[in-house]
């Protein structure tokens, strides 16, 4: 990865090259509505070693068209898809206790905004940057909206080919921008990872590119680190076997705690690729060498 990238400020961290790899845990949706468990899955987040956590917010009747929303699902809160994604969405009074939760744990927070109303709303809580979702990588307006705030942006590029990638970028600019490798589906396929793009995006766009996994298992996301990405995210769960279309595709607790142990262990295994002899070697290489 070119030394030439810079370093991109997410509060009081650096997402960078020579930075340790930044690791998000994102909650998005997983809370199922309740302040209680969101509660739960910030502090299991601040234990395991995360940096930030990240929630998911939308205004219903943007984002959805109103068939969409009327459209029959049997769901916790009601019949409808509407009834769906309305107890699904929090509101002022849940985000000033995922605001004060995080202050309190000494964690960061922030969110993908699907709408520009989103964006203002959790502009409220003077986030420390925002991340926009695959989803939205081709909403010229939103991206604006969100460059507009003078936050940095996480761009994910999961469903994106590279000139629609290109296109967002020009459009946000390479200033602050950190962009996301991903594969939108979940679960999503090993053979569909696709990790070698990482470096790829690297080289392209010159800024911190990181991967946004939703595969099952840990060691595909760990790997990244040794591809060069400065930026991890994954969702969290309590138990994958819970209700919520990103349960299985998500980690839980115990396993959030290794994958950041086994970063931690590569990033400190990968060294600075000067081959040296090492002080520890010189006796064994007394000992075994016959010339």
């Amino acid at each position: 990865m070119s030394n030439s990238i810079g370093s991109v400020n997410i509060g009081n961290r650096k997402v960078g090259p020579s930075e340790p790899v930044f690791v998000i845990a994102e909650i998005g949706i997983n809370h199922n509505g309740d302040i209680e468990i969101a509660k739960q899955l910030i502090q299991e987040a601040a234990q395991a070693g995360c940096d930030a956590v990240k929630f998911q917010k939308r205004t219903v009747d943007v984002v959805y068209s109103a068939d969409e929303l009327a459209r029959e699902r049997e769901n916790p809160f009601g019949k409808t898809n509407g009834d769906l994604k309305r107890g699904l969405e929090f509101g002022e009074a849940q985000y000033k206790i995922i605001d004060q939760t995080c202050s309190d744990l000494g964690i960061q927070w922030f969110a993908s905004c699907w709408d520009e109303g989103s964006v203002d709303f959790i502009e409220r809580f003077n986030p420390p940057c925002y991340k926009i979702a695959s989803a939205s990588l081709t909403d010229e307006d939103l991206l604006r909206h969100h460059r507009a705030t003078g936050k940095a942006v996480i761009l994910s590029t999961g469903m994106s080919s590279l000139e629609e990638i290109d296109k967002a970028v020009g459009i946000l600019g390479r200033d602050n921008l950190i962009i996301m490798h991903a594969t939108s589906t979940y679960p999503s396929k090993l053979e569909e990872l696709n990790l070698k793009v990482i470096p790829s995006l690297a080289a392209r766009f010159g800024v911190p590119c990181g991967f946004s996994g939703h595969e099952v298992g840990l060691a595909t996301t760990v790997a990244t680190v040794a591809l060069g990405a400065q930026i991890i995210e994954r969702h969290l769960t309590l138990n994958r076997a819970m209700w919520g279309s990103d349960q299985a595709a998500s980690i839980e607790p115990s396993g959030f705690h290794r994958m950041i142990k086994d970063i931690r262990s590569v990033e400190a295994a990968l060294g600075d690729g000067k081959k040296v002899v090492y002080d520890s070697e010189i006796p064994i290489r007394a000992k075994l060498r016959r010339k």
